[in-house]
């Protein structure tokens, strides 16, 4: 990894930011190609594509999943790894249950109530990714918080390899989670078969999950066809540590960012230049020994980056300019730090937080803002998978009370059929 110190600062910025640039007119192109082509055709569609990208011909034992399949997949896994996603889902569900948003209605004078009423989804779809690696991870992160919602039907797609099979802990954790509805497709394809339904995958009113470049045009360009949560970009993670700092740790946790993919990002930024080196040393050491070496160094060397600031202020500018998707706080008093963060999507505090515990176990949702997009979207929470309606009802002596004043706000817009909504009723 490279220090950047003064004026090459800036030069690692601009070079970052080209990262976060709009996607490319040929990946639009391809992907607006593969959604009308689903729209038009369905499920032969799908066909098409799952032996075009993933060498699988679904023909002969089809898109969904047997239940069947799902439940030997559940019988068969590890005792073990069984019980640690059961806890990790119990840890899941009771912080999203923290957030659940209630209906309320508020009684005022005259007769009025006003209130705010909260509903679930009907139907959500949770794309889980594959690919490189297969993640139950993002499986329940997607569902497990629809679930506290009160979604009345969940869905899930994935990638299949090139016989058709689908990852035996992704189908068993879809199983224990009474996800009955799983499909053998992945990419733009499973987003379009999701926004607009097939013969048999059903359309959903939203769609949550990360994905690649693919999956996450698609989910952009579906915007309106129904809703997603966000429009997620390559993963990334800002280290901020000062002279306390563990040197082993910091360099561990930006290594654990880099193996997600060769344009995952991992950038430490310290005001000492004692921490700097030593991290850089650590990272070197740590990458011999880890199985993703190639992926790691691809990351690093085209994004990964030390900063070298000249205060600890600095740093946190520069971490709120960046807005990272996840942000270590390896300072001696990250409480105090905390409250100069304006813009992150998950923050971990101390030596002891790691990303892992968030991205496996903590409770908080890992499907969270990248590209910088942290300074205006927020993690996947229960709130994302209901609606809601404003609840208004006005009795004859309020509307009588304000309705002259309704009436000048109209008229002062020209519309006056709102005027007369009003009018008609002023005069019985």
């Amino acid at each position: 990894m490279k220090i950047y110190q003064d004026t090459e600062i800036k030069s690692f910025l601009k070079k970052f930011e080209a990262r976060r640039s709009t996607v490319s007119k040929d990946v639009d192109a391809a992907v607006s190609r593969i959604l009308e082509n689903v729209r038009e055709a369905g499920d032969k569609a799908l066909y098409k594509y799952a032996k075009e990208f993933d060498r699988a011909d679904l023909s002969q034992i089809g898109l969904q999943i047997p239940i069947a399949e799902l439940e030997r997949a559940h019988k068969q896994l590890d005792k073990d790894l069984l019980n640690v996603l059961r806890e990790s889902r119990s840890n899941i569900q009771k912080f999203h249950e923290k957030g659940k948003t209630k209906s309320w209605l508020s009684w005022e004078e005259n007769g009025i109530v006003l209130g705010h009423r909260v509903l679930p989804l009907e139907r959500v779809g949770v794309y889980v990714p594959g690919g490189r690696a297969a993640y139950p991870s993002s499986l329940l992160m997607g569902v497990v918080p629809a679930q506290v919602a009160g979604v009345r039907e969940i869905i899930i797609t994935t990638p299949s390899d090139a016989n058709g099979n689908v990852n035996a802990t992704i189908m068993a954790a879809a199983y224990e989670l009474g996800i009955t509805k799983v499909y053998r497709i992945g990419g733009a394809q499973a987003i379009a078969a999701m926004a607009y339904g097939t013969e048999t995958v059903p359309q959903v009113d939203k769609i949550v999950g990360p994905g690649n470049i693919y999956v996450a045009t698609a989910k952009k360009q579906l915007y309106g066809q129904c809703g997603i949560d966000m429009v997620a970009g390559p993963s990334e993670v800002i280290i901020i540590a000062d002279k306390t700092a563990n040197a082993e740790y910091a360099a561990a946790d930006l290594l654990a960012q880099a193996e997600h993919d060769p344009l995952a990002s991992s950038i430490l930024i310290t005001d000492s230049e004692n921490t700097a080196e030593q991290v850089r040393q650590a990272v070197i050491r740590q990458t011999k020994t880890l199985e993703r070496e190639d992926i790691i160094n691809i990351s690093l060397q085209d994004y990964g980056a030390i900063i070298l600031a000249k205060s600890l202020q600095d740093c946190v500018d520069y971490s709120n300019y960046l807005a990272p998707e996840h942000l270590g706080l390896h300072v001696e008093n990250p409480w105090e730090v905390l409250g100069s963060i304006t813009n992150a999507g998950a923050v971990f505090l101390g030596p002891f937080s790691p990303e892992a515990v968030g991205d496996y176990w903590a409770g908080p949702n890992h499907v969270l803002p990248t590209n910088g997009s942290a300074r205006f979207f927020s993690p996947l929470r229960t709130e994302d998978f209901t609606k809601s309606s404003s609840i208004v009802s006005y009795s004859k002596q309020a509307l009588r009370e304000h309705g002259q004043k309704i009436i000048t706000f109209a008229n002062s817009e020209d519309l006056t059929a709102h005027a007369n909504a009003i009018k008609v009723r002023m005069r019985e």
